[in-house]
């Protein structure tokens, strides 16, 4: 069975990714439809998660390889 991203303790519980919460024109606040105004990265117990809300993190750099590795 996969693991679920949406139960996963991987994603932190902040308003940011909330689906309750959009971003303030200037980016210092986010506003709550349930609480009001907060910050971007404070929690609150009606935190639903939005998975399209949700930054992936950046893909590792490609190794380099070279002629040497792929002999016998």
């Amino acid at each position: 069975m996969k693991k679920n991203i949406i139960d996963s303790k991987e994603v932190p519980q902040i308003c940011a990714i909330c689906s309750f919460g959009t971003q303030l024109p200037d980016g210092s606040g986010i506003l709550c439809r349930k609480v009001g105004i907060r910050m971007p990265d404070s929690t609150c117990k009606k935190f639903e998660y939005d998975p399209l809300k949700r930054v992936p993190r950046r893909a590792p750099a490609m190794q380099e390889f070279t002629e040497e590795d792929f002999s016998l």
